[in-house]
């Protein structure tokens, strides 16, 4: 296992900037993931942890050696890909022992760590197979078990779920978490997907445009986004964004009022007219008369209805006003398009972002 640290990488491509300024330090043993848009540069840094890019400005250490002249086979890191590189004219066997095979590592210690790698997968009998013959989870496993039989310090893994359908991506999920923790062994991985993001990583390293947003716990960056994009970014259903102003003491919106509390107040500094977006996930709104406490209400009208089973998903447009949020409610909630809703939401649960730049006024973000 090993420690991975970024002190400053940029990677340019013709004068696009693809990261810049990246600062990580992994510690040995974790599991962190790389979570972002399309084109945040996700995949960069893990190429060049790899060494399949290299960094145009910039150190990287593994275990405080500089590998940044080191090639990409002397590293001893493990990338898994998106569409999993298997060799289509060998055996899993074949695929599973190709990279040791490559190190000249002798043949029964070759098969030995096959044989133990394919039976902590469940693909010991799958050894004669070829990729064309197995279905994408079990190709999943095999492109994972390559990287395992090598005892690679570093795995590195790119969206390697992402062609799998939703029951087997669930299943490798929970699988991939627990042979994290039988192996321990450091672990990047990359994903866009917000359910992966949180239910894999120690800790998450939010991404925009190259570069780093915030770094933190699931929980921390869940709670406390350091800006608009990681607010609406971390979670699934997404943060609602409602635009305001500052009025009179209240936020306003259209013809509807909303008393501040005191605290929130002291944090923002508001100014007569100042506009603000406020940010309220849909678990924290509810329909007037639950009996919620602190609770300021608003007008919705209803557009679309999304039944999901344990729950259903509203999606409504605010009245007098341009903004749209959603909602959770019970199955049993009986309703229609078109129908117009008191609304509450709870104050407790509010973040408030600068409307120029998105930056976290309230709550104070955790770095």
């Amino acid at each position: 296992m090993a420690r991975v640290k970024l002190e400053n990488v940029s990677r340019r491509f013709e004068g696009t900037i693809a990261i810049e300024d990246i600062n990580l330090d992994i510690p040995d043993g974790e599991f962190w993931v790389l979570v972002g848009p399309s084109g945040c540069g996700k995949s960069t840094i893990l190429r060049t942890i790899a060494g399949l890019d290299v960094a145009t400005e910039g150190k990287l250490y593994l275990d405080d050696v500089s590998v940044a002249e080191i090639p990409a086979r002397g590293r001893n890191v493990a990338m898994v890909f998106q569409n999993y590189a298997l060799y289509p004219h060998m055996t899993v066997a074949e695929n599973l022992g190709f990279g040791l095979q490559m190190r000249r590592v002798d043949k029964k210690t070759i098969e030995r760590r096959v044989r133990e790698v394919a039976q902590s997968l469940s693909i010991d009998d799958l050894l004669q197979r070829k990729p064309k013959q197995l279905s994408g989870g079990q190709q999943q496993r095999v492109a994972l078990g390559r990287a395992i039989v090598r005892q690679a310090e570093v795995f590195l893994l790119d969206e390697p779920l992402s062609n799998l359908d939703a029951q087997l991506r669930d299943e490798t999920r929970t699988e991939l978490k627990q042979l994290h923790q039988k192996l321990g062994i450091t672990t990047i991985y990359v994903t866009h997907d917000r359910t992966e993001a949180m239910t894999l990583a120690d800790r998450l390293v939010v991404l925009d445009r190259g570069r780093i947003q915030q770094i933190g716990t699931p929980q921390e960056v869940y709670n406390y986004p350091c800006n608009r994009m990681v607010a609406t970014f971390v979670g699934s259903p997404h943060t609602n964004i409602l635009r305001t102003t500052y009025l009179g003491g209240q936020f306003s919106f259209g013809d509807r009022f909303i008393p501040i509390p005191q605290e929130i107040r002291e944090a923002i500094a508001p100014v007569e007219g100042q506009a603000f977006d406020l940010g309220i996930r849909p678990e924290a709104i509810s329909i007037a008369g639950d009996n919620i406490n602190n609770l300021a209400g608003l007008l919705v009208k209803i557009e679309t209805i999304e039944p999901l089973g344990k729950e259903t998903f509203l999606r409504c447009s605010l009245s007098d006003s341009n903004s749209h949020l959603s909602l959770l409610v019970s199955p049993q909630w009986q309703g229609k398009v078109g129908d117009r809703l008191e609304i509450e939401l709870n104050m407790s649960k509010i973040m408030i972002f600068k409307a120029i730049n998105g930056e976290n006024l309230y709550p104070t973000p955790v770095f």
